[in-house]
């Protein structure tokens, strides 16, 4: 009985044995397999990055010639000086020279008016004080001498006035319109030559346009065919000389209109001082008298 106990009791330690190396052998095989499945998975997924990254590596290659192409085939935009160039010399250079010295003259003369009647600005109610104050306290060599200091045809007209004192105010006044005739003329000097590049430059590019027309017209009579390409740049070209000798005579326009401005302007002071300086004058030898 007890031999049969014991020999229960060493199957049983053996199938307990037997088990717990089959659990080890088991557990192994699964760390084993896990193992080798993560290694796999690893490796297609740098298989993977690998294949992406040939791939954005090509098409990056690919986009940078077309890119460059891109930049290559876009054209460069010109500014606005450029085309005025590129069309002015596409007018042809007979007629576009006369037009451009049309506008040269002309701004040539709107500038030297322009400075020549700023310079001729007098703040006449200061003058006026300034050559009452000095008739009163040193007589009329005083008040010429404030005349003979201050630039612009209204200290002129006022010189020339007590110049002519000592003869009577009614030559005092005609001096006075004498003098002011003058100095309109000379506000005026040059303005006649701008009026006429006005009108020329306009002329000169309608003249143009025939000429060129007329070209045009002998190309086609020589082709003994109407071509579209060869009508469409005989116009253009003859076109051209209109459009810049408009332009001249709007930019002259403006100036020439500033200029008569400002003439009227200093016309108009001119008078009302003279007024005043004749006032002036009567209420100084009535104290004189």
């Amino acid at each position: 009985m007890k031999k049969a106990l014991s020999l229960l009791a060493i199957v049983a330690l053996s199938l307990g044995t037997v088990n717990a190396y089959a659990q080890e052998d088991m557990a192994a095989t699964e760390e084993v397999a896990e193992t080798a499945a993560t290694e796999t998975m690893d490796s297609a997924d740098a298989a993977v990055d690998s294949a992406a990254a040939t791939t954005d590596s090509a098409a990056t290659q690919e986009e940078a010639p077309a890119e460059e192409a891109a930049v290559e085939e876009a054209p460069a935009e010109k500014g606005f000086t450029q085309i005025l160039k590129e069309k002015f010399i596409e007018g042809g250079a007979f007629f576009m020279s006369f037009v451009l010295l049309a506008l040269v003259l002309g701004l040539a003369l709107v500038i030297e008016r322009i400075i020549y009647l700023t310079f001729a600005q007098t703040n006449t109610e200061k003058l006026l004080e300034e050559v009452e104050g000095a008739l009163n306290n040193g007589g009329v060599e005083a008040a010429k001498e404030v005349c003979r200091n201050t630039r612009g045809p209204v200290a002129t007209i006022f010189f020339e006035g007590l110049d002519h004192y000592d003869e009577g105010l009614d030559m005092v006044d005609k001096s006075i319109m004498s003098v002011g005739s003058v100095e309109n003329g000379k506000l005026e000097k040059g303005v006649s030559w701008i009026s006429l590049f006005i009108a020329l430059a306009p002329m000169l590019g309608f003249m143009g346009t025939v000429i060129g027309m007329i070209g045009a017209f002998d190309a086609i009579e020589a082709a003994g065919d109407i071509n579209p390409s060869l009508v469409a740049g005989g116009i253009k070209v003859a076109l051209l000389t209109t459009v810049f000798g408009l332009i001249t005579a709007i930019i002259l326009q403006i100036f020439y209109n500033l200029i008569v401005a400002m003439i009227d302007g200093i016309v108009i002071k001119m008078e009302d001082a003279s007024i005043s300086f004749m006032d002036m004058l009567v209420e100084y030898n009535k104290k004189n008298a």
